[in-house]
């Protein structure tokens, strides 16, 4: 419980408790200002920190004698004027609680913070999406080691945006193709999908063909026999024909009767390469034409430090090590950075390194402001920026995430106990990707302020099968 008095610490110092377990927030009423027309208001950055709560459940207690004028006719947004009035309206499931009595001697102040609870957006429809996975703890998908069941793939089969991108970066690289010579005319660009799954790339590939003007000779490759079921349908249902092939074999070992033009993959996860994108394609980029295009053609991944309470804490409740020693993807509600991300690792592809390297090690100084709090540190947050042809981006990484995108949510790194760093104190981390040729883990550690153990050494608790 936050108590609220009528001056409130800096910015950085509010925002450091969205990461903490606040349940409720007591706020004085010698918070309040008067309008010119004497009736109460809070100060703007009263308002926003209040936002910031209401938006993450935090109740509000009402607490003190009443220091204002009677209940108004209005009340304004606390910019002086007190030229409006509005009822609390709904924001999801949540809804303002019922006024209490007229002759309260507080209703006045609940009238005001009804107002202010009317002020919050609704939801998108994709927060509306993603609400019921703010916060929850997930297990990466392992698409290549593990055969993903059907509902999975019908899920982000959902995410309009993302398909909608990769069908313009296709676009955009079958627009720089040069143009086919007389003797080259009615040749089809062969356009190799690896990792097809459902078909929904192949779908969009076909309609960047058409926008461009452009035969297509595609080959959609996935060794998923459940996904190869509805695969099977579509190819029917839509008569695509000879235009496009289906082959199910696994893009590592398949041998291509031809050269691909362009190269097609999603195995993006949620930092970039947990779902080992560079092992796939550099696997597959044997039998792309000299010159030729994989989509995506880099990613990047992100790291952050973070305050999440609530995170650690649902770790801490499975009582062993191994879960403190796992990369979770969760859709990040309650959480606070320390810092602003880091970049972490790239990978290039089609990938022209001798000999093909795909471990990594870095460590990082995560500098922070001199103002900046005194907070606990829970682990890290990790995001990726991914190209996918020349200026067309996806991006989970904040400040350049794709709007209304929902297939991957952000991966948290745990620490076995959570780390305090001073006040205005840096953070420095070290992060390892490993690999021995049958399997691909992260290893972690923080290193400043405090030195902790390195997690998931070897692989022994988490790690990605190939």
């Amino acid at each position: 419980m936050l108590d609220l008095g009528p001056s409130l610490p800096s910015d950085a110092e509010c925002r450091r408790w969205l990461g903490e377990p606040v349940k409720a927030v007591v706020l004085s009423t010698s918070s309040f200002l008067s309008n010119k027309r004497g009736f109460p208001v809070l100060p703007r950055r009263h308002q926003e920190l209040l936002l910031l709560l209401l938006k993450s459940n935090v109740q509000l207690l009402l607490r003190g004698e009443a220091l204002h004028a009677g209940a108004p006719a209005s009340l304004g947004d606390g910019d002086g004027d007190g030229d409006s009035q509005m009822p609390p309206t709904e924001r999801g499931a949540e809804a303002a609680p019922p006024p209490p009595p007229p002759a309260h001697p507080l209703a006045v102040y609940w009238e005001y913070l009804a107002y202010l609870f009317a002020k919050l957006e609704p939801l998108s429809d994709q927060e509306r999406l993603e609400a019921g996975y703010r916060d929850y703890l997930q297990a990466p998908l392992q698409p290549l080691m593990d055969n993903l069941e059907s509902q999975t793939y019908e899920t982000f089969e959902k995410d309009h945006t993302k398909y909608s991108t990769y069908e313009e970066a296709v676009f955009c690289a079958l627009q720089d193709l040069a143009a086919p010579t007389p003797a080259q005319a009615g040749e089809a660009v062969v356009v190799m999908v690896v990792g097809a799954g459902r078909g929904p790339l192949v779908s969009a590939s076909l309609r960047a063909g058409v926008r461009a003007g452009r035969a297509l000779c595609v080959y959609a490759v996935e060794k998923n026999p459940n996904a190869l079921v509805h695969l099977r349908a579509l190819h029917a249902r839509e008569r695509w024909g000879g235009a496009v092939t289906l082959v199910a074999h696994d893009m590592r070992t398949w041998a291509a009767p031809e050269s691909a033009q362009i190269m097609v993959s999603e195995l993006l996860g949620s930092f970039g390469d947990n779902e080992l994108s560079p092992e796939c394609l550099d696997g597959a980029q044997r039998f792309l034409a000299v010159g030729g295009v994989c989509i995506p053609q880099s990613y990047t991944s992100f790291l952050a430090p973070v305050t999440a309470s609530k995170l650690w804490n649902d770790v801490k409740a499975h009582g062993d090590l191994a879960h403190f020693e796992t990369p979770y993807v969760v859709k990040l509600h309650r959480v606070a950075p320390l810092s602003e991300a880091l970049p972490v690792f790239t990978f290039r592809h089609p990938n022209t390194e001798q000999p093909v390297d795909n471990t990594r090690a870095l460590s990082l100084r995560f500098q922070r402001a001199a103002d900046a709090p005194g907070q606990l540190m829970h682990g890290f947050a990790g995001y990726f920026d991914a190209v996918l042809y020349k200026h067309v981006h996806l991006s989970i990484f904040p400040p350049t995430a794709t709007a209304n995108m929902f297939s991957w949510f952000p991966i948290f790194f745990p620490l076995r106990a959570p780390v305090h760093v001073p006040a205005g104190a840096a953070v420095e981390a070290s992060l390892w990707r490993c690999g021995d040729g049958a399997k691909v883990w992260y290893e972690w550690a923080a290193t400043v302020p405090q030195a902790t153990a390195v997690h998931n050494p070897n692989g022994r608790s988490y790690f990605v099968g190939l």
